[in-house]
């Protein structure tokens, strides 16, 4: 393990976040808010102990896969360690397990909170919740990777990979550090789209901006107590879930159509599946409940900004889901799980990982009938190596796993099976509201702080795709070659 390049890596990470800091200090400055004070002096000694750090560069430089891994999980880590100063500094957030459980659920775009007064909060604390999504959206070390040479050559694309959302990153790209540019441009792109949209909407410009980045991360962290129910407006709402199946697409599709690959942007498996998926739940959930509100026009947009909302992972609500049918409710946790396209700043198992397990299973049985053909599975043209395969089915069981062992743990804390298993299931897909306790309309403040621990583990390990979380805490990993 190349703990050097780590730390010089993890100096960068400082410096970025340390900036990223002051934004929060300019609204708390425009709002007159005293708490501003905590974005500033925290973000400044952050700089500052990054700054020393990537002074001197190490000299060897070589990465290995597991060196990125490391280098990702204990980003996101250190991320959330001291991006939680603030709301714990300033009191707005007493408790330091609830605002690392917080900040977590921000970085992480997961979206689940234990604040029960959101709107208590100074405006320059709900800034940074927002913004917290936004940077862990697209992830900043994709970010870093944008702006700076790190390490040269092609050694980065295991930070990509690290980083990145989905089974695999194209071993392809010519130029790692203008594709991270793009990626960041297409992401900036949407999120001004959004915000101009909102605002032409009626929204203010700090709600627009706030809830521009929670919808492009796909976290779900709202500026009111009754989240996007706050915004009466079909109009703003029905922007809202646009952009939320947007920003749940594959930005590999994005880069096609401004390269004018219009062909092979539309040709895309991943795609149309994502989104035959979205139009079947919505017209299911939608005719289920007519009779809640009373016409099939409030039915569609309600079912249409919760399929949305569930299946991209942003977690936004604005009705409470505890009262639909029981079958809708089933739907809405298969969603959960599902989660949007690889390459997309959302979360769940991913269309393209549940595509490659389909047509491997589909294999399986060709071969129990005809043993001695050779089959291979493909996408879009594409084969998909046995290694792909084999991770996705590691991946699988490694997921079921932390599933069941999360949800024992949180059982002890007496809750029904539902509150805990969605709780469960929502903050390792990286959704936030579950059902029960937990629901579109509740909180995870009366979880013991056990409980809580656990549900941060579970957000971190499903936003980085398990295998960076628990291969940099592998003893056999930090083993000399």
């Amino acid at each position: 393990m190349n703990k050097r390049l780590i730390i010089y890596i993890l100096g960068w990470v400082l410096m970025i976040e340390g900036f990223a800091m002051q934004g929060s200090t300019l609204v708390g400055l425009w709002y007159h808010e005293k708490n501003f004070i905590y974005f500033l002096t925290t973000g400044i000694f952050i700089m500052t102990v990054g700054f020393l750090i990537v002074l001197k560069k190490p000299k060897n430089t070589k990465m290995y896969r597991r060196d990125g891994f490391a280098a990702t999980a204990f980003s996101w880590i250190v991320l959330s360690l001291l991006g939680c100063l603030p709301l714990y500094l300033s009191k707005q957030i007493p408790s330091f397990i609830d605002a690392f459980f917080e900040i977590m659920s921000g970085f992480t775009t997961t979206g689940a909170t234990i604040l029960t007064d959101i709107e208590a909060l100074d405006n320059c604390m709900l800034f940074w919740r927002s913004f917290s999504h936004w940077l862990g959206g697209m992830g900043v070390l994709v970010f870093l990777l944008a702006i700076i040479p790190t390490l040269g050559g092609n050694q980065s694309i295991n930070l990509m990979k690290a980083e990145s959302t989905g089974p695999n990153v194209d071993k392809a790209i010519p130029n790692l550090r203008t594709y991270a540019a793009i990626l960041y441009a297409i992401y900036i792109g949407l999120s001004v789209l959004e915000t101009i949209l909102l605002m032409c909407g009626g929204m203010y410009f700090f709600d627009a901006v706030t809830t521009t980045f929670s919808t492009a991360g796909t976290g779900g962290f709202a500026s009111y107590n009754n989240s996007i129910a706050h915004f009466n407006s079909y109009y703003l709402q029905g922007v809202i879930s646009v952009f939320m199946i947007l920003f749940g697409v594959n930005f590999y599709i994005y880069l096609l159509l401004l390269t004018r690959k219009f062909k092979k942007a539309f040709s895309s498996t991943e795609l149309w599946v994502y989104l035959g998926i979205i139009a079947f739940s919505v017209i299911t959930i939608g005719i289920s409940i007519v009779k809640i509100f009373g016409n099939i026009f409030d039915a569609m947009h309600q079912s249409l900004f919760y399929v949305a909302s569930i299946i991209s992972t942003t977690g936004f609500a604005i009705t409470d889901r505890n009262i639909w049918p029981e079958h809708t409710k089933v739907i809405i946790l298969i969603l959960t799980c599902l989660g949007a396209c690889g390459g997309s700043t959302g979360g769940g198992l991913k269309i393209s990982r549940l595509l490659i397990l389909a047509k491997e299973i589909r294999k399986e049985f060709k071969l129990i009938v005809h043993p001695h053909t050779v089959h291979t599975i493909k996408i879009d043209g594409r084969k998909i190596s046995h290694e792909t395969t084999r991770s996705v089915s590691v991946y699988l069981m490694i997921y079921v796993a932390i599933v069941i062992v999360s949800t024992i743990v949180v059982a002890f804390d007496g809750y029904d099976f539902t509150t805990n298993f969605s709780a469960v299931l929502a903050t390792v897909n990286n959704v936030g509201p579950g059902f029960g306790v937990v629901g579109s309309t509740g909180n995870y403040s009366s979880f013991s702080i056990l409980s809580k621990i656990v549900f941060c583990f579970d957000m971190l390990a499903g936003r980085l795709e398990l295998y960076p979380l628990l291969l940099a805490f592998a003893p056999s990993a930090w083993k000399k070659n």
